[in-house]
């Protein structure tokens, strides 16, 4: 019919049925706005209230996730493409609640303290020392007012000097040098000192300790600082020397204990040393054979003197009976081992073959009887 908007989208206006396009043409060829003087893009939808159909989207799928529409895509103040966060039963946002959980939370992380058996904290207030804690559940006020710096102070440290393979060459009272690796055992004392007086305490610490160790050793010579005849006496004045300086810094460090592990020589002199030594060694052998020796000879020279007393004592008894008794034992001792004997005596040959005799005798135990000249 003439002059009705046709659902499917026919004109407004221009004739008749022939002369009606789906663009909707007037009668002077230019596009009918219609009612609205809006310009007609297509066939409306007569689903849709006032028969106008939303803008299509794109195809492509980065505008789809661009949001090209702002009422789904989040558009509006935060700009497209924002996703919205999920609201309350009550159509409230959660992030004043998730707000003031999280702010809670911190109170409680920074207010509620559990210190360990072996520990102790340190309470600063806005960066001022306040007190010390002990083990046990502690309670300050949140941060950022209060903060506990929490230390372990019962447990010992341990610093191994040099820490890695490198010489630490130590003048002797000598001259000489001496190549030394130790550790030091040291724990907290005064957790308020600690944290307050030195900039670096381990590091001071390593280094109180080498300057303890190099007066130590200078007073020693390297043979006792190398074969450790005097090691536990160094040991000893390090320690001390080393609480005496820390104390003096009011460092708060108790040093427990020293140990030197190795103590050798420089290692482009080493074999020197190794075969100085084993001269040394080879030394000290003969020289305790040597000893030996001499007490073998003592005892001896000891034992004939004990029995020359007792012969003189038999002597004094009877002089006669005890000289010849003396003559014919030296005489015996004398001739054991002797192959020719010689005797001066009348009526008697001056040359005895006694071995000959023994031999052609068969008796090895035949004594000859020799009467001396002037029938002795």
């Amino acid at each position: 019919m003439a002059g009705r908007n046709s659902p499917w989208g026919g004109g407004s206006g221009g004739g008749d049925g022939d002369g009606g396009e789906p663009g909707g043409e007037s009668g002077d060829g230019k596009p009918d706005d219609g009612p609205a003087g809006k310009a007609d893009n297509g066939p409306r939808n007569p689903w849709l209230p006032g028969g106008e159909a939303p803008p299509r989207r794109s195809a492509s799928i980065e505008d789809i996730f661009r949001g090209r529409d702002p009422r789904k895509s989040g558009g509006g103040p935060r700009g497209p493409g924002f996703p919205q966060l999920p609201r309350r039963p009550d159509g409230k946002s959660w992030l004043p609640l998730g707000i003031g959980l999280a702010v809670a939370a911190l109170l409680l992380l920074t207010t509620v303290h559990t210190i360990g058996p072996k520990e102790q904290g340190l309470v600063t207030t806005f960066g001022k020392y306040s007190r010390i804690i002990d083990s046990g559940v502690n309670f300050t006020l949140p941060w950022p007012v209060e903060q506990v710096d929490v230390e372990d102070v019962r447990s010992f440290q341990v610093d191994m000097i040099p820490d890695n393979d490198n010489e630490k060459l130590m003048l002797t009272s000598d001259k000489n040098l001496v190549d030394l690796s130790y550790l030091v055992r040291w724990n907290i004392k005064n957790l308020k000192d600690y944290k307050f007086r030195l900039a670096d305490p381990q590091e001071t610490v390593r280094e109180v300790a080498e300057a303890a160790m190099r007066a130590s050793i200078a007073q020693i010579s390297l043979n006792d600082a190398i074969s450790g005849a005097g090691r536990a006496q160094v040991e000893q004045d390090v320690r001390e020397r080393m609480q005496r300086i820390l104390d003096y810094y009011k460092s708060g460090v108790a040093v427990q204990g020293v140990e030197i592990k190795k103590s050798d020589p420089p290692a482009k002199t080493k074999s020197a040393f190794e075969q100085v030594t084993v001269a040394q060694q080879e030394a000290e052998r003969d020289r305790s054979e040597a000893r030996a020796w001499a007490q073998q000879q003592l005892a001896s020279a000891q034992g004939n003197a004990s029995q020359f007393d007792k012969v003189y004592e038999q002597y004094k008894l009877a002089p006669e009976v005890t000289k010849r008794r003396m003559y014919y034992e030296t005489m015996e001792g004398v001739l054991r081992d002797n192959d020719t004997v010689v005797a001066e005596a009348k009526g008697m040959t001056s040359y005895l073959p006694l071995p000959e005799m023994k031999r052609s005798a068969g008796d090895d135990s035949t004594t000859t009887t020799v009467t001396a000249k002037g029938g002795q």
